[in-house]
Formats: structure tokens, sequence, C-alpha cells
């Protein structure tokens, strides 16, 4: 599966939720996460640019993998993802085998539903609000045209800056290095 996927950082929540529901938009659902990401033995993730991480929501536990951004506009990259039965078992594999936990990002994220699009607003403890729209495509088709898409949501949503490329945890990485 490819994620195509773009954030912002938004003023706030409350103007973009009545802009959301004024074109139509669904919200689905809210849900605390918090997403332990680990460091390879092997491969430097930094370097790679790519990212293991347990999840844990309100109602679902998931192993994801998500492997390097495949352009320089957008967080577009393979992700692999599968529910496990405990965070705690496969964290404990994952440090048995050498990965060692670097970070864990909490959020609360509210997610709207439109036409293909998910979009969330996320309040991720130690940053300012961001919103971020996605669409998951079968590998090997064309992202350029969902991307494309992207944009033209957010500027409909008036949002025409403020786009991040970087991960929640590289921003609260870049945060504890200044």
């Amino acid at each position: 599966m490819i994620e195509v996927e773009v954030k912002a950082r938004i003023d706030g929540f409350e103007e973009i939720e009545e802009k959301l529901e004024s074109i139509g938009a669904v919200k689905s659902k809210t849900e605390f996460q918090e997403d332990i990401y680990f460091a390879s033995p092997i491969v430097d993730f930094a370097k790679t640019d790519e990212a293991l991480r347990i999840r844990t929501t309100n109602n679902d536990i998931f192993i994801t993998y998500k492997g390097p951004k495949l352009n320089k506009d957008a967080k577009t990259r393979k992700e692999v993802e599968m529910n496990i039965e405990s965070a705690e078992k496969a964290r404990d594999i994952f440090e048995e085998i050498g990965f060692k936990p670097v970070r864990t990002v909490r959020k609360n994220r509210q997610y709207y539903t439109y036409e293909n699009f998910e979009i969330s607003l996320d309040d991720v403890e130690g940053l300012p609000p961001y919103m971020e729209i996605e669409i998951s495509l079968e590998d090997g088709n064309d992202y350029s045209e969902a991307q494309k898409m992207i944009f033209d949501l957010f500027e409909r949503l008036g949002i025409t800056e403020g786009f991040e490329r970087t991960s929640y945890m590289e921003l609260l990485e870049s945060l504890n290095t200044n």
C-alpha cells in the first residue's frame, strides 16, 4: 500500500472543523493514539527515512513499517501495517532482537472522511495543531494525481502554507536538539 499524505500546521481546530463541515466532510471518529518509534540495530532509519512503530489506540494495536519517502513534495511512502494483540509483547520482541525505543508520540486525533480522502486533525503533545490529508493507493499506482488532489483540497480549505514533510517524531526530536 502507498500512503500519499500531506500535513500542514494550522492555527486551531474550530475554524477548520467548520470548513470541513461546510464542504460535506463527515467526522468519523476521535481517538487517542500512542506511537512508540524504534531504532534499528542494523539500519539508521534517520538516514534511510524509514520508520517502525507500535501504535496503540482506543481499540486497536498495530505494528507499522513506513518506507522512505518517494518524492519531495509530500509524505508519499510505502506503508505496511498489521494488528497485534499486545504492545508490550511486541516491544519485548523488538528489544530482544536489538531494536531500541527512541520516542513516544501521543496525540488526540479527530478523523473526517471526504470523498476518497482521510482527514485528521491532530493535537500532538508538545506541538502546535496540525491537519493531515491522505489517500491510500495500491502499489504501482501513480501517486502524483493523488498528491495534486490533496493540495487542491488544502487550498479549498484555505490552507496554502505551513506544509510539513517531517513526522511528528522528527518535529519533537528537533525541539529537543534546539
